[in-house]
Formats: structure tokens, sequence, C-alpha cells
């Protein structure tokens, strides 16, 4: 309960920007002697800063002046990391989630011997530290978003695009190469974090994310706390099955990942260069435009399949605002269209009006700025002393 409290007046400083013990109360529902007493433990370990709002030669006539509250900023430093099958992105980031430095590395990893990911992501985790003018010993917790299904819990990741292997303890892996801490995420989770934190959720504590990228992933906040399965599991929203047809089961990714909709396109020539650089669903764009009929059909066959999948998500959540990210949004109006009108249909009427649906265009940056997060909120949760947050069990 300590450290749960620790969070929420950490949390509620770091929204505020600036606020007074007596707001803090107010917005945590805590005493105002147990604020008066967590302040006091974060001012002394370094991570706030009291700032006295006023003339303090007039303090006298004007009475007490009024003390501040706000989150140090040099407290610590982080590192994100977005890992797709061809890029990384990585930013430092302050206390706050300020970035301090980016680094964006174009180059293939999917399917790559785990040591050579091993080997690029410690270098780009170093060249962005070196950037930010830091050295890694005074970074304080690295988080690495990868697509897939994470066991946030344990630092396994039991499968991945990136990955030939399953089952990989690469968190144990990460944090021997590079002597910090690190913790691996589903990159869905990393982006709704993003978006709770700086986008389009900062007003919210309950909210649900769907990626749209080569995998798709979902993330459920509720009461400003992740949803996880057992063991801290992520969800891949492409396994569910959205019915039975003659060849089986059919599932979302069968629809509506990035392989199906760019799958039935010719083996060669410069389409098949732009998915192999990663840059399909942007050339994908282009030839919708121009009109090429087989994608068009393959982007309205997704978006029915992504409005059947939401109207099924908000059926269960009953969430006040849906984001949807990802690559899959540059497909455009048939896909766009096709996915309002199929959700329209599908939703049920005791519902409809609940749920917002938003579509942004997340920069890479965004998604590394939300692995950042995870990292932070770790070092929010920990029992910090006056030498810095205890070492990871």
């Amino acid at each position: 309960m300590r450290a749960i409290n620790r969070f929420n007046v950490l949390d509620t400083i770091r929204r505020a920007g600036s606020i007074a013990r007596i707001e803090i109360s107010d917005r945590t529902q805590l005493s105002t002697t147990t604020v008066s007493a967590i302040t006091a433990s974060l001012l002394d370990d370094g991570l706030i800063l009291a700032r006295t709002e006023g003339d303090l030669r007039e303090a006298a006539s004007r009475g007490r002046p009024r003390v501040m509250l706000e989150l140090n900023p040099d407290a610590a430093r982080v590192v994100g990391a977005k890992i797709a099958a061809n890029r990384m992105v990585f930013v430092v980031t302050d206390f706050c989630g300020e970035v301090l430095s980016t680094l964006t590395l174009a180059l293939r990893v999917d399917r790559q011997p785990i040591g050579v990911i091993a080997d690029l992501i410690e270098d780009g985790v170093r060249r962005c530290v070196v950037d930010a003018n830091l050295a890694l010993d005074e970074i304080d917790s690295v988080c690495l978003g990868l697509p897939g299904v994470v066991e946030h819990r344990t630092g396994h990741i039991r499968t991945s695009p990136i990955f030939r292997e399953t089952g990989v303890d690469f968190a144990k892996e990460m944090s021997e190469r590079l002597g910090v801490t690190t913790i691996v995420e589903s990159d869905a989770h990393a982006i709704t974090l993003a978006h709770h934190w700086f986008g389009k959720a900062r007003d919210l504590d309950d909210m649900v994310l769907v990626s749209l990228e080569q995998t798709l992933g979902l993330g459920v906040l509720h009461g400003g706390q992740l949803f996880r399965g057992a063991g801290g599991l992520s969800h891949n929203l492409g396994d569910l099955v959205l019915g039975i047809g003659s060849q089986g089961t059919v599932r979302l990714a069968s629809l509506a990942g990035e392989s199906a909709i760019l799958g039935d396109q010719p083996g060669g020539g410069r389409f098949a260069e732009a998915i192999r650089l990663g840059r399909g669903m942007a050339h994908a764009k282009t030839l919708i435009d121009a009109e090429d009929v087989s994608l068009i059909n393959a982007a309205i066959r997704a978006g029915e399949a992504c409005g059947m999948a939401l109207a099924n998500i908000v059926t269960l959540f009953a969430p006040p605002r849906v984001i949807l990210v990802g690559s899959s949004l540059a497909l455009g109006q048939p896909f766009l269209d096709s996915l309002r009108e199929a959700y329209s249909l599908a939703i049920p009427p005791s519902i409809k009006g609940v749920t917002e649906l938003v579509f942004d265009q997340s920069t890479d940056e965004t998604w590394a700025q939300g692995a950042a997060v995870v990292a932070l909120r770790e070092l929010y949760e920990s029992p910090w002393g006056t030498t810095g947050p205890a070492p990871a069990l």
C-alpha cells in the first residue's frame, strides 16, 4: 500500500507539473498527513523539488508563501526502444519522460541470430546514451518494446516476428550485456502508455489501444494501470478468432495482418523491395491511390475484420476511447471507411456512442518514448532510498 501511495503521489505531481500538497490530497484522496509524509520522503530522495510561489520578501505581510512540488528531471535517466523488423529507434529520457536524445537505425533485424540482434541493440543503446552526453552507468533502466507475446514479469519473449526462436529470456541477456536493469515489454503496451502520458489519452485512466503493425497488438488501461495476463503476458490481438471457415479457424491476423494485406502481391520488383525494407504499407497506399484493385480489396477486407474485432473489444470493455495506431492506417480511405462501417454494424445498440474511435499516426519516437515510460513507471513504484532505487529482485 505504501508503494501504491508513493506511485499515486508521484504520478499526480507528474500530471500536474507543479502542485501543492493540499491539491495532491484532494486528487489522490489521501490524508494530508499521508501526503506530507510521502512528499517529505520524496524530497529526501531527490525525486521531487519544492518551489516557493510568490515573493518571499512579502511573506510576513501576506502569510506563509505557497510551496509547489514538481518532479526533479535529473532524478533518473532511462532508455526506451522500439525494436521492429526493419529498424530500431532509441530515446533517452529524464525522470519526467522528456526526450534527451534519439537514434534511429534503419536495418533489417528480423530472423537474425539472437546474438546479432543483441549486439545491434546494445550498440544502439550505447550510442543514444552518448548522444545524450551521458555514460551508461548514469542510466537507471532500459526498456525494449518488441512485437509479439511478452511476459513482462520474467522478461521472456514467448513469440515474436523478430526472433527465430521462441521462449527467449531476452531481458536477462540484455541486462547482462549492458550492466543495467533491462525490461522487455510488448510494443503495444509501450505505445499505450505513451498515449496515456503524452498523447491522445492524457485525460483518461481507462482506454483501449489497438496497434496495427507487423503484428496486431492490444493495450488495455484501467484505473491508470495496464491490464496484463498471467505472468504479465501481453496480448496478441491477431490471434483473435473471428469465425470458423472451411479451412478451420479464421483469425484476425489472417485477414488484417500485414502479410495478409500484402501477401498476394507479385514476388519481385519495386513493391517486393518496399516490403523487404519495411515500407510495404506506404507503397501499397501509392498503388491504392492508383486504383490497384487487388490491394483495394485487401484493404477493405482488412478494415472489415478490424471493425468487427473493435466492436467485440468495445462490447467487452466499453472504454470511453479506443486509439488505433500503426502502419495499416497508411492504407487510407478503403481501409478506414470499411473499418468504420463494419464497426458501426457490429456494435450493440445498447452501447452505441459510448466509445470514441481515434486514429493516430504515432511516430517511431513516440513508440520508443512509450518504452521509456514503462521503465519510468517501474522506477516510480520502486522503494527508493537516499542511494537511489532499490535493485530489481
